[in-house]
């Protein structure tokens, strides 16, 4: 029989998950404000339309708030922060000089290892910085080898996923869905409780993603066209007779529609030059040298709108002595996470003043975008590259800073003596909490705080490495699964569930169950799919009369499985714009790796828990 319908405040909150599910898809509204969104909804209509439950209790609309202090999200905060302090430290330095080394002798067995690598250190911390690392390697080993990197790059980045969901842990998913059974009632997960079936799975997986992955992967060419404008230094001379004589600096701007970038004017003396700093009020004379840096054609433009000659050194640019750009160096710049650049604009942060560095260019998605005129006024995501210019000395201040992931073919990575310190904290907050001698949560703060005060982080490095999507979406993802839970919307998720796989063995429930949330995570947010699955989880296997681990378990690989689009979890977005991938190329490798993961699963899960 049908279940029946259940009450109106169930059917709102039901209704509001699946608005809450479109729009965390939407690439055209920010995530955050969508979570923003789901939890006002939730909380003023729970205030505006009270709800008591059948044993008479009342919920309270700030309750749905408790997200903001959930042990989960503290626990995914310390540990973003502590893996924040492995990059600025150069922690994992060690394992990318081991296997940039490695690459020379095998590269077959090299990307094994590789992946084995990026699997287990994924199963202990964030994933992203895994990624941030491995990166420039691999690339650094296909310019080296005269090879694709399209073979190597999706392959690792599907490794980290892969190892991230052996423990506890490994992802925000995984606490998330440890925490919402536990307050549920069942028992709490351990470290390595789900360990085993996670290994049996991973490794079809990794002996998929190095033998058969890399041969399925066309090759793709790199992320920018060769034909990117590159910006030159030179100097306006200005003519006796020009329109720059007697007009201020602001006047001459604005007669170049506000494009002309003053760096510095020189101004002929009597005895020696006298260098004076570019105020808008300063007047300038015939026989002033204006530094400036832009593209050979507006350059040019310039010479003609100004009334100047335009110089490269005591040459006049013309056929015989064209521009020129000595010493300078083009390298892609990619907006990873915890970057100053992430959700900012290059002018906010002062980009130009802070690196000495011009962007020329920005690859989002396959499109490329002309930044030079328009610098600061693009806001920038987790995923863009930059294709930035500069001298040799200034790119490689940027990269001992450590505030950006450079792909340029180079294996330079930051290193500091904290490296051992940072190292030896994030061992402890693993190794603490699977001894039990504390909660995950209580763990990584303590880590957090042993961090600052041995000056492996400031609070400037733990600030970006937080980010506003992850807390926004945990928090309006834990509101969700609350409304559904209290309202009854859970159990009838359930019992609609139960009915739909009557027919079936609980076996084959678990299997279905899995697979539910294969599809929904690669559809919407991984976190949000966990944690509205979770409850559903624990109902069904209620309904059933069953231990909930195993349904839990299927919820929480199934979350994991985030392979099939490049929008399923951050680090693809990374992979798919460092590699010039396709969103086909996730469907064409991840879809037969999301099969080959379920497949397992459902035949060892049943096995393992003893439901055969």
């Amino acid at each position: 029989m049908f279940p029946s319908v259940p009450n109106y405040h169930a059917l709102a909150v039901l209704l509001l998950t699946v608005v809450a599910l479109y729009l965390f898809r939407r690439e055209d509204i920010r995530l955050e404000s969508s979570c923003l969104g789901v939890l006002i909804l939730i909380t003023v209509g729970f205030e505006l339309v009270p709800f008591v439950s059948e044993q008479g209790e009342r919920i309270e609309s700030i309750d749905f708030f408790f997200g903001f202090g959930h042990e989960a999200l503290i626990a995914v905060c310390g540990l973003m922060i502590a893996g924040q302090g492995l990059v600025r430290t150069g922690a994992l330095e060690p394992v990318g000089r081991m296997l940039g080394k490695l690459w020379r002798l095998s590269p077959t067995f090299s990307l094994l290892i590789t992946l084995l690598v990026s699997g287990i250190l994924s199963a202990f911390m964030n994933n992203t910085p895994i990624v941030v690392l491995m990166l420039p390697i691999l690339i650094s080993v296909a310019v080296r080898t005269n090879t694709s990197h399209s073979g190597l790059l999706m392959p690792m980045g599907f490794a980290t996923l892969v190892g991230g969901m052996s423990t506890t842990v490994g992802t925000s998913t995984n606490l998330l869905v440890v925490a919402v059974a536990a307050e549920q009632g069942m028992q709490r997960l351990g470290l390595f409780d789900f360990a085993v079936p996670a290994l049996v799975a991973g490794s079809v997986a990794i002996a998929y993603l190095w033998l058969v992955a890399p041969k399925m992967l066309p090759e793709r060419s790199s992320m920018l066209d060769d034909e990117t404008p590159r910006i030159f230094t030179a100097h306006l001379t200005i003519d006796e007779d020009g329109f720059s004589v007697g007009k201020t600096l602001a006047e001459v701007i604005q007669h170049s529609d506000g494009q002309l970038k003053v760096d510095r004017i020189q101004r002929v003396g009597t005895a020696s030059d006298i260098r004076i700093m570019p105020m808008p009020d300063v007047i300038l004379h015939a026989g002033d040298k204006v530094r400036v840096s832009d593209t050979a054609e507006n350059l040019k433009d310039y010479e003609k709108i100004l009334g100047a000659k335009l110089f490269v050194g005591k040459h006049q640019v013309d056929d015989e002595h064209p521009l020129v750009a000595d010493d300078q160096q083009l390298v892609e710049v990619i907006v990873a996470p915890g970057s100053p650049l992430a959700g900012s604009t290059l002018k906010n942060i002062r980009f130009v003043d802070q690196y000495s560095l011009v962007a020329v260019a920005l690859h989002r998605e396959g499109k490329e975008i002309d930044l030079f005129k328009k610098l600061g006024s693009v806001s920038l995501h987790v995923g863009d590259i930059l294709l930035v210019q500069g001298s040799r000395e200034k790119i490689a201040e940027m990269k001992k800073k450590g505030d950006f992931l450079i792909l340029d073919a180079t294996t330079d990575l930051p290193h500091t003596s904290k490296a051992p310190t940072a190292l030896a904290i994030m061992l402890g907050i693993v190794g603490v909490a699977a001894a039990g001698i504390l909660p995950i949560a209580v763990s990584a703060i303590v880590g957090v705080l042993l961090l600052l005060m041995t000056r492996c982080l400031d609070w400037v490095d733990a600030g970006r490495a937080l980010s506003t999507q992850v807390i926004l979406i945990v928090v309006a993802s834990l509101a969700l699964g609350e409304a559904l839970l209290k309202t009854g919307g859970a159990d009838y998720l359930a019992e609609v569930f139960l009915y739909s796989t009557s027919s079936l063995h609980p076996a084959f429930i678990i299997s279905a169950l899995m697979l539910l949330l294969a599809i929904l995570t690669n559809i919407v947010s991984n976190n949000a799919a966990a944690v509205i699955g979770t409850p559903i989880a624990i109902s069904v296997a209620n309904h059933l009369g069953m231990a909930p681990e195993p349904f839990v378990i299927a919820v929480l690989f199934g979350a994991n499985f985030s392979y099939a689009t490049p929008m399923a979890y951050k680090t693809n977005l990374l992979v798919m714009n460092a590699g010039g991938y396709h969103f086909s190329d996730f469907m064409r490798i991840g879809i037969p790796l999301v099969l080959i993961m379920w497949i397992t699963l459902s035949f060892f899960i049943p096995f393992y828990y003893d439901i055969i």
